[in-house]
């Protein structure tokens, strides 16, 4: 097989052969073609006790048999179905020990021209194409000057997912509630462990309602016109939640108060999951690796 690499550095290097047999993955492998792969995002995180612990396991293990399944149908341009699979697993546990608080806001970029996912595709499966085709938009969201893209679906501009992350609003809703929302599992969200975590954590306290439903822009926009939004975050395996300050959208600012708000609810989330994970409070979410 010719290879040819190239890098950043110094370009693209001098074209040698290599034998197929010699390389890791063949060429001719589905992954490569037609993105028939998938991935997962469980850690593995050193506790303060130095003990080893998974978050929740099953429910990536979960995932991954769902996204399997999906990935694994036949797909078009004569492709057969796979008869083989390759599964890799990198162990390295997360540390150091979390220092709660040292989390920053971040600003989105919303423009419905790019969308992540729909309906009857695999936007809630985590396959590597839906990631692949959101590289584009995330870069012209950096150019904007804003870190992460406020994904929107259909004509009236629905509130999905932020860059790789599910999505929470903490606010006063249209009946004068605290309510804590998060797009439905609809088919176009992906069913995060994190998210699923808070949604059990926040139902579990019994202090305000928990939803999902769906939000629009226009939503959101009059609820920040009434002053009834208290906070907004991202959730996810890499940072757990992230607080949002800042939406661009048709041309305009829109500040969102999470900062101000403490961010209480956001902080708290923080703390008690990272506590778990960590080992500094007992819970049958953390399983031990002996």
């Amino acid at each position: 097989m010719l290879i040819i690499e190239w890098s950043l550095a110094s370009g693209w290097k001098k074209p040698y052969i290599k034998p197929l047999e010699n390389l890791s993955l063949h060429p001719a492998s589905s992954s490569l073609h037609y993105a028939i792969e998938l991935f997962e995002g469980m850690k593995a995180y050193r506790g303060v006790d130095g003990k080893i612990r998974l978050f929740r396991p099953t429910l990536n293990m979960d995932r991954m048999a769902r996204s399997a399944r999906r990935a694994t149908l036949p797909p078009s341009l004569g492709v057969k179905k796979p008869t083989k699979a390759l599964l890799y697993v990198i162990m390295s546990p997360v540390g150091p020990y979390f220092a709660s608080g040292s989390f920053n806001p971040i600003s989105l970029w919303a423009d419905p021209k790019y969308v992540r996912a729909w309906k009857g595709g695999t936007g809630d499966c985590k396959l590597g194409g839906n990631y692949g085709s959101s590289i584009y938009a995330q870069q012209e969201a950096l150019e904007l000057g804003c870190q992460q893209v406020l994904w929107l679906y259909g004509e009236d501009h629905q509130i999905t997912e932020v860059g790789t992350m599910n999505l929470f609003l903490y606010w006063i809703n249209e009946d004068g509630e605290d309510e804590l929302a998060t797009p439905p599992l609809d088919g176009i969200i992906l069913p995060g462990v994190t998210r699923q975590s808070i949604l059990d954590l926040a139902r579990n306290w019994g202090e305000f309602k928990v939803s999902e439903r769906y939000i629009t822009m226009s939503d959101l926009t009059a609820a920040l016109e009434e002053n009834r939004v208290k906070e907004m975050f991202g959730a996810g395996t890499a940072c757990i939640v992230c607080p949002i300050s800042k939406i661009l959208y048709k041309g305009k600012h829109l500040h969102i108060p999470t900062m101000e708000n403490g961010p209480q609810l956001t902080s708290r989330f923080l703390n008690k999951l990272s506590d778990i994970q960590y080992g500094r409070e007992d819970s049958d979410w953390a399983v031990l690796v002996s």
